[in-house]
């Protein structure tokens, strides 16, 4: 693999690779990192960044390697590269209309359920153990920021020491294993019983249903939205949600700012009036012990008029 661009910014953390059966020579991997230069979460100070991962890379050999540099306790957790792609999830613009009329605990316990529904409707892994594409990426989780550093400069240490990390020492029996075992075991798992794949269809067209419902929900709510320049635009008959994605991204995301607005303008309009009603009942208290101050005076002063009899 070719050297990332930018590479200066980049550590070079080297790889020993014991000999194999089918390589039986050692080998060493160089994996580039850095720190993570995205920074959107509090989370991205204390990760970095990893390029060229083994293709047999798993949580349990990051955990190895990044132990025997900085010792137990570093290390929390990785996301590969094609991890992270499948967890974004697909946007549904239709589920947020329609939850958005529930309570807050109904509306938890439907995306809970929905949820659910989605992960019996995927089809089930066929690999025991997936291997990664040649050059992915990569993202390491730390405790804390200072510990960043401290795997920076192990890796320097490294380079000069030429004591590199073992790739796969102590993590063989906390992984399935790879070669015929592993091909043996896909072909098992790619002939699940007649009654699992039942239950998967059946869980498929459970969710394809309630997305059907949310899409002409989202069609409807969007008949009787205004644009932004107040104007409704009058469609005949059939569905007229968005014809793409990203439209109806855009449409919902207008839609529930229009939404949120219009609430917080409620809220802000009660706030007002309960403010109004304080200051008229406290300028109400103010009056009543001016008054009473007033009339406590008069009866002062009616006193000392009165002289008593000699």
């Amino acid at each position: 693999m070719a050297e990332p661009t930018g590479q200066d910014d980049f550590s070079v953390l080297t790889l020993s690779i014991p000999p194999l059966p089918s390589l039986p020579i050692p080998a060493t991997h160089s994996v580039y990192l850095r720190r993570n230069a995205k920074i959107i979460t509090k989370d991205d100070t204390r990760s970095l960044f990893l390029v060229n991962v083994p293709t047999d890379s798993t949580e349990a050999h990051f955990r190895a390697v990044f132990t025997s540099l900085v010792g137990a306790g570093k290390f929390e957790a990785i996301t590969f590269e094609q991890e992270a792609k499948a967890a974004k999830t697909s946007h549904e613009p239709g589920q947020a209309v329609r939850l958005a009329a529930l309570g807050k605990r109904k509306r938890e316990e439907q995306e809970a359920q929905n949820k659910k529904d989605e992960a019996a409707a995927q089809l089930p892994a066929i690999w025991s153990r997936p291997l990664r594409r040649s050059g992915s990426t990569a993202v390491v989780l730390l405790a804390d920021e200072k510990s960043v550093d401290l795997v920076l400069k192990a890796v320097k240490k490294t380079q000069k020491s030429k004591k590199f990390p073992v790739w796969g020492e102590g993590v063989a029996d906390k992984v399935p294993a790879l070669g015929s075992q592993w091909l043996k075991v896909h072909n098992k798992l790619c002939y699940p019983g007649n009654d699992a794949m039942q239950d998967m269809v059946d869980a498929y067209f459970t969710v394809y249903n309630r997305k059907e419902v949310e899409a002409a929900q989202l069609a409807k709510a969007m008949q009787n939205m205004p644009d932004e320049d107040g104007f409704v635009t009058v469609t005949r008959g059939g569905r007229t949600a968005p014809a793409r994605q990203e439209e109806a991204e855009e449409a919902k995301r207008k839609m529930l700012e229009r939404q949120q607005k219009k609430k917080d303008e409620t809220q802000n309009f009660y706030r007002f009036q309960l403010r109004e009603k304080k200051k008229a009942e406290q300028a109400q208290f103010l009056r009543r012990f001016e008054e009473d101050k007033s009339k406590l005076r008069a009866m002062r002063d009616k006193r000392r008029k009165i002289q008593p009899d000699t």
